[in-house]
């Protein structure tokens, strides 16, 4: 009989950021590989359909906001999670934010709330929810990285720096906790159209510059990750840690395409 080895049954996960974009496409997909998925994020409207959603899907879920800004929000979700589930099994850290700015006129607010949000805020998760992840003997992260995390992007410079100590620490965490049960990866996506960025993607140069380097010929759609999500929360990654899988159409293999 053949074994599915990305069957994720009787798993908890916990998506921060997980309830628009690639955050929501990735809770879909966790809900529907069979774990319980606690998809939140900021807006409790947002988590709210989420939870539907996911519990439609025949999983269990919880409703719960938080702000990876605040370390206690972030602790009082993992003791929320706990107090429902019992366990947590996967942690994937989404939330993010960007602003294009001229790298000589970013103001220091501006670059320390970029990097608090992406970098700070992916680390306080990862130390926040350590010990369940532990406990588990199973224990995944997943981090959202960029193609900025190996290419320079322009005029994104706080967002580029932070997507590369997401990557750092993602290689840094997998060397200090593997030895207790937690695999810690991450995925780079490519361009994905979302609701947000279409616009950007559809009607400037800098979306055709975007077009024309992915070798693919399109930019991608946000289902088209959870493939990754799916295998490094399983037990086909058992033996896969500080590894960042990019989702990229060929983005970052690319030198000519033409």
């Amino acid at each position: 009989m053949l074994k599915n080895f990305t069957d994720l049954t009787g798993r908890v996960a916990v998506v921060i950021g997980g309830t628009s974009g690639i955050g929501r496409a990735l809770s879909l997909g966790l809900a529907q590989a069979g774990a319980d998925v606690v998809a939140t994020g900021r807006r409790d409207n947002l988590v709210q359909d989420m939870t539907g959603l996911i519990e439609a899907e025949g999983r269990q879920s919880l409703a719960h906001t938080v702000d990876v800004a605040s370390r206690a929000s972030i602790d009082t979700l993992r003791d929320a999670v706990m107090a429902k589930f019992g366990h947590v099994d996967v942690l994937v850290n989404v939330a993010g934010q960007t602003k294009r700015t001229p790298s000589k006129d970013v103001p220091e607010p501006e670059w320390n709330q970029i990097m608090d949000i992406n970098l700070n805020g992916t680390f306080r998760a990862c130390q926040s929810f350590y010990e369940p992840l532990r406990a588990s003997g199973r224990g995944r992260i997943i981090n959202i990285a960029s193609l900025s995390s190996f290419v320079g992007l322009y005029e994104v410079a706080a967002y580029a720096a932070s997507k590369s100590a997401v990557l750092s620490i993602t290689q840094t965490l997998a060397v200090e906790w593997s030895r207790h049960g937690i695999n810690v990866n991450a995925i780079a996506p490519g361009v994905f159209r979302t609701d947000l960025n279409a616009a950007l993607l559809d009607g400037t140069g800098r979306g055709q510059e975007f077009l024309m380097r992915t070798p693919m010929g399109r930019f991608g759609k946000t289902e088209e990750l959870v493939g990754a999500a799916i295998l490094l929360a399983s037990d086909a990654a058992s033996f896969i840690t500080g590894q960042c899988i990019a989702v990229d159409g060929g983005f970052l293999a690319s030198g000519v395409n033409q």
